[in-house]
């Protein structure tokens, strides 16, 4: 069902899949897997399947849910959607034959703006071309330090109207970030009781990368016990610079 979120650079999410498993140091601290252990011990029906322990977790099986493909339909007025805020859409055990169902929903409501963010990004060049993008998706992946910069070229291979980078949680510098063919970067530090910690230097790097690139910059968070706990000031200033295509008019 659609929902409003606390995230600072959406409006509500969708989540057409659940589940997913860690694959790299962004995921040690995964808000959703122990969100969707909450959820399995309240009742919720999406979050029964368990995971592999070893990656996943109770009620975080990767999980394909058909019948949330008519939400959409269903909403009012105009919308910022982050598609799979509990789940990753180009995982493994997602069938491209869904994938393509879920573009299809969000080409025939063209009304909203759809962010799609994964770290499975080995796999958009494989079925890039087996796919219709939409204009109103905008496609990103996850970027939490240097060893995954090959996310970034595996994205420039995908032919979204917008293409967008998550650098949150950011765990180290992003020395080397090319930003050719990028629209939108977004930095974070993690929260929970395991925070990692965020170094101010690494988020001034990218936001200066961005402003000499041109592109637009968004700093969510610093980060700690809780998402808000230091607030979101960068050198005294808020930065929530976003593509044009998401200045949608909210109904």
């Amino acid at each position: 069902m659609r929902r409003k979120t606390g995230i600072e650079w959406t409006e509500v999410t969708w989540n057409p899949t659940t589940g997913c498993d860690r694959i790299s140091a962004g995921c040690d601290n995964c808000y959703a897997l122990a969100m969707a252990k909450r959820l399995k011990a309240m009742g919720s029906a999406r979050y029964q399947a368990d995971g592999d322990p070893r990656t996943s977790g109770p009620g975080f099986a990767l999980t394909v849910h058909n019948d949330a493909l008519a939400q959409p339909y269903r909403w009012s007025g105009r919308r910022v959607v982050f598609v799979n805020s509990m789940s990753d859409l180009f995982h493994a055990k997602v069938p491209v034959d869904f994938i393509r169902d879920v573009f299809a929903v969000i080409a025939d409501t063209p009304q909203h703006t759809y962010q799609v963010l994964t770290k499975r990004s080995a796999r958009l060049p494989k079925i890039a071309d087996k796919l219709a993008w939409p204009k109103n998706l905008w496609m990103g992946v996850s970027v939490e330090n240097s060893d995954h910069l090959n996310r970034v070229d595996h994205l420039r291979h995908v032919p979204a109207a917008v293409r967008f980078l998550s650098c949150e949680p950011l765990l180290g510098p992003l020395d080397a970030l090319d930003l050719t063919g990028i629209g939108w970067v977004i930095t974070g530090g993690e929260s929970g009781p395991r925070a990692r910690p965020l170094d101010a230097d690494w988020v001034r790097d990218i936001r200066d990368n961005c402003v000499e690139n041109e592109v637009p910059f968004f700093h969510k968070q610093w980060g700690g016990r809780t998402p808000k706990a230091h607030g979101r000031d960068l050198d005294g200033a808020v930065w929530s610079e976003m593509p044009d295509l998401a200045r949608v008019v909210t109904a």
